[in-house]
């Protein structure tokens, strides 16, 4: 990457911790999908996943779970809210504000998982739907 640091802050990035998480088959596909739902999301703006979608051209599902990941130390430990559309008939929309400057902090193991004492779920405003 000559240098140029990723969503993550690193030249290499973390791996989901999944237990259907295959490097060979899944590794380029989710790291896309991070990058390009971060790059859309760091400048903070409420964004329902359907929007998120469009932009991204990635499935609602997935966006999902991105925005999840980036609540993790692993993927930069970023503060994810999400609220209720009032009169939106069950619509939510959802708004990363980045951590240190949108960078990831230091560099963790691969695929290592949460510590006990992690608390990152809890950054988001409302559960996730």
């Amino acid at each position: 990457m000559s240098g140029q640091r990723d969503l993550f802050g690193v030249e290499s990035a973390p791996h989901p911790d999944g237990e259907t998480y295959d490097p060979d088959l899944d590794h380029a596909r989710l790291t896309g999908q991070n990058q390009r739902v971060f790059d859309l999301m760091r400048d903070g703006e409420w964004r329902s996943l359907d929007e998120i979608s469009r932009a991204t051209g990635d499935p609602s599902a997935s966006i999902s779970a991105r925005l999840r990941d980036l609540r993790k130390p692993n993927f930069g430990g970023h503060s994810m809210e999400g609220r209720r559309v009032p009169g939106g008939n069950g619509l939510w929309v959802y708004r990363v504000t980045p951590a240190n400057n949108g960078s990831r902090p230091a560099a963790t193991s691969w695929g290592s998982p949460p510590s006990p004492q992690d608390t990152s779920a809890s950054a988001v405003a409302e559960p996730l739907p």
